[in-house]
């Protein structure tokens, strides 16, 4: 049997550990494994930011602190200043904006770890930080405006009555679909990269395993492949290194882009 004839199996076994078990069932639901990821990943950033806290100079030094701290100000530059404007605007949501942010890296940066799992890589857990940035520029957009202006500003202003319903409600239907949007894109993307890299291991796996059961020229030259395989491992490590950045990046700036059309001036 060659390498490729248990690639099959080997997926499907991919897929259902990407899928998530239960570890504990109670009669109001269970707690799956990417729960505890998730909980792990929260006291990571948690415990990091504790100790960048506690060793915050006024000339950063280099290494973790100096790292979190570039980190802090970039996002507060690029996308506080960048999409909210003022300063009110930026100290009174950059909290959120910055949680949002370190959250969805951590969980990514730690899913990259081999045995580990991402806890954006379940749909859930992505819709839950969705609903959650949802519920928060609406709250804000409802007290910047007040619930009947800020409902009446959904939809433009000056339509032919008639037209100004039908276009409201077209315009509700986008502020809604920005739950699935932004829950999709973090979670196809960050489990479709850990599909990947699971392929590429496996069969880095298949191909290298006839060497060391065998060593023979025939299972030499087929585990000559494993090192092409290897290769583009470590390529598609560097990229999701990358993806998990830009995804983190890219939910917070969309939901601070949320943020700034539900409190501005209709």
């Amino acid at each position: 049997m060659g390498p490729l004839d248990k690639l099959g199996e080997e997926i499907d076994h991919l897929l259902a550990e990407l899928g998530g078990m239960d570890m504990f069932t109670f009669s109001w639901g269970s707690i799956t494994t990417y729960s505890v990821w998730i909980i792990i990943a929260l006291l990571v950033v948690l415990a990091i930011f504790m100790a960048t806290r506690s060793n915050l100079r006024l000339v950063p030094k280099k290494g973790p602190v100096a790292a979190v701290e570039a980190a802090v100000d970039y996002v507060r530059k690029d996308i506080g200043y960048g999409v909210l404007g003022n300063e009110a605007a930026v100290n009174q949501h950059m909290p959120f904006i910055l949680t949002v942010f370190f959250f969805i890296l951590g969980a990514n940066l730690i899913g990259l770890i081999p045995g580990a799992k991402a806890a954006t890589g379940t749909f859930s857990a992505t819709l839950t930080l969705a609903v959650v940035s949802f519920v928060y520029f609406n709250y804000y957009g409802i007290k910047h405006s007040g619930l009947w202006h800020y409902v009446k500003s959904i939809g433009p202003a000056g339509l032919m009555p008639g037209l100004n319903v039908m276009v409201w409600l077209i315009e509700f239907m986008s502020l809604v679909l920005r739950v699935v949007t932004l829950s999709v894109r973090l979670f196809a993307n960050m489990y479709a990269g850990h599909i990947v890299l699971g392929a590429f291991s496996i069969l880095t796996t298949l191909f290298v395993l006839p060497v060391i059961n065998e060593f023979t020229l025939a299972n030499l030259g087929t585990g000559a492949a494993s090192i092409a395989w290897m290769i583009l491992l470590v390529a598609m490590y560097a990229m999701e290194l990358l993806v998990a950045v830009l995804q983190a990046y890219v939910f917070a700036l969309l939901s601070a882009v949320y943020v700034m059309l539900a409190t501005s001036e209709h």
